[in-house]
């Protein structure tokens, strides 16, 4: 039977390496911490807040991802939920699309989608709660731009994007990294004339200008201004038709792939 959600969880960002986010979901007792890549921050916050350990949750076998795992699991012997088929030996509970959990030492249940495209076996964690909904995305979808095709297909980046972008538009998202205002520029350079997206620049610019997170943003906010999940606008394949990047008349598939090369060199 599935514990009744609480209300007051609350999620931590704790930074890590050059720009990368680790995510403390905790209810001021217990914690699990998303893709932490480095165990010194999660170390720290933990003791701050007087948290216990009670789950480890990560999306992609990248090292800035899963690098502080062993040293996690040397201070609490908790379990490691991960993508069943992206290679991460510490995996305990491999998991695929579909599935939900009951993290551990937390009245929280998450559902698990596949993302493939930055990873083959890259995951998602999706919170539906009513009033608390929550995607935990690593490297797949950012702040107005998408993770690099390390392993998958444009068409598997793109299939994926869709699926987040079928999630309530209040859905909070929680990406991986810092890497919303180069994104930003990114997007302009494509899609000029987009307001709301000239009005997300001034917010979030003034956001880092004041040393605070970009992220979480919202589904309905990358939904009206993340090129990656507009590629099908008229404006946006206009500048890759004109930029030389795409023929006219190709394929939506065709556009995302020029889209992501493009920001590949940007």
């Amino acid at each position: 039977m599935t514990t009744p959600e609480r209300t007051d969880l609350a999620v931590l960002a704790l930074p890590a390496f050059k720009d990368n986010y680790l995510w403390l979901i905790h209810d001021g007792c217990s914690a699990a911490i998303v893709d932490p890549g480095d165990a010194a921050p999660v170390k720290a916050a933990l003791a701050a807040h007087k948290l216990r350990l009670t789950a480890i949750l990560l999306t992609h076998h990248h090292a800035d991802h899963i690098g502080g795992v062993p040293g996690l699991l040397e201070d609490w012997d908790v379990p490691v939920f991960g993508p069943r088929d992206d290679g991460i030996a510490a995996v305990t509970h491999p998991l695929g699309q579909g599935e939900r959990i009951d993290v551990p030492g937390l009245a929280l249940t998450l559902e698990v989608l596949d993302v493939p495209g930055h990873t083959l076996g890259h995951i998602a964690y999706v919170r539906r709660a009513p009033g608390a909904k929550w995607l935990f995305c690593g490297d797949t979808l950012f702040g107005a731009g998408c993770g690099r095709l390390f392993e998958g297909t444009p068409r598997q980046m793109m299939d994926s994007l869709a699926q987040l972008a079928a999630l309530a538009d209040e859905t909070l998202v929680y990406c991986a990294h810092e890497y919303t205002l180069s994104n930003l520029r990114f997007a302009q350079a494509v899609e000029p004339g987009n307001a709301a997206l000239a009005t997300r620049v001034r917010a979030d610019a003034a956001k880092r200008e004041a040393q605070q997170p970009t992220i979480p943003s919202t589904i309905a906010l990358e939904k009206a201004t993340n090129p990656f999940m507009r590629h099908g606008e008229a404006r946006i394949v206009q500048s890759l038709v004109e930029a030389g990047r795409l023929q006219p008349g190709a394929a939506q598939v065709d556009a995302f792939a020029a889209l992501r090369e493009w920001k590949n060199t940007f």
